[in-house]
């Protein structure tokens, strides 16, 4: 397929699945005033976007992060935006003993739950935006490093939500569970973060369906990101010619947090930011899969 039929292909198919999706997902943003959310991963990016859309749309929110520092400043503007309540805890997803504390702490405040956003990526071990994308796994295949990586961004995922699934049943609540497009497609040089984010894939949709099996309405909600314009990923960018030329593609973070909310609220199953990149390369991988590796073979 030539660049310019891939292009054209590309707009077509994201004018139509943007222009359904918003005409029909029936949002109305007064479901969330007044509704309980716990978000983790706060301390910046679309954690900490997502914590002042929740506060401007009058939510009681409680926030984690590792750094208090910033999940004070984090709740003090949440609670100049509008938000109902609004809390933090501070701790590390990847201890048991921390995931226990935050959602007892909603429970204790909040006295139910309304809203799991599970957000936080990372690892205790190095600071991954330092080499993502640099070394093909078998380069440096440091074991310690992917140990932790799983426990806390699968394990502490998985613990969170077993956590809240009581509260959240009892709400006939939302777990939204922020994913990436390399959880669809394998992308060179990540293959740790690909693991990672297949394995919330696969996790979370059996969830789905294991709830949907036992009549329990609980909603489970997969954002499939990419190229979004957080302050890390633009400082990133902007260290090549590459980079700086797929910036200019990405999508600003306040709109990435808006949709995001927006998916979790109408109980979407799936949803894709930007829409023209993920949802096309993630259809066409699952009918044409050698051909859309191939492709990403060749441009990176």
């Amino acid at each position: 397929m030539s660049r310019l039929l891939w292009a054209g292909l590309v707009v077509v198919l994201a004018a139509v699945g943007t222009g359904v999706y918003w005409s029909y997902d029936g949002f109305d943003p007064e479901t969330i005033r007044g509704a309980t959310v716990v978000i983790t991963g706060c301390s910046t990016g679309i954690g900490e976007e997502m914590a002042y859309q929740y506060a401007r749309l009058g939510a009681k929110i409680l926030i984690t992060a590792r750094r208090e520092n910033r999940l004070k400043e984090v709740v003090a503007k949440a609670k100049s935006l509008g938000a109902q309540e609004a809390h933090y805890v501070a701790g590390d997803m990847g201890k048991a003993e921390d995931c226990e504390r935050t959602i007892q702490t909603a429970n204790d405040k909040f006295g139910r739950l309304d809203y799991l956003v599970l957000n936080h990526d990372g690892s205790s071990v190095k600071n991954i935006h330092d080499f993502f994308g640099t070394k093909s796994w078998d380069e440096d295949p440091d074991m310690d490093f992917f140990v932790d990586y799983l426990n806390i961004n699968v394990v502490g995922y998985v613990r969170l939500a077993s956590l809240a699934l009581p509260l959240l049943k009892e709400s006939k609540g939302h777990l939204i569970v922020v994913n990436a497009l390399n959880g669809k497609i394998p992308f060179p040089k990540i293959s740790w973060s690909v693991a990672v984010k297949f394995a919330l894939d696969g996790f979370f949709s059996s969830l789905r369906v294991e709830l949907l099996k036992a009549g329990q309405d609980v909603s489970v909600t997969l954002p499939i990101l990419s190229l979004i314009r957080t302050p890390v990923m633009e400082k990133t960018m902007q260290k090549t010619e590459q980079g700086r030329e797929m910036l200019k593609m990405s999508v600003p973070v306040d709109e990435t947090a808006r949709a995001i909310i927006r998916g979790g609220a109408t109980r979407a199953r799936e949803v894709y930011i930007p829409v023209s990149l993920c949802w096309t390369l993630t259809k066409l991988r699952a009918i044409f899969p050698a051909f859309v590796d191939n492709y990403i073979t060749a441009e990176l």
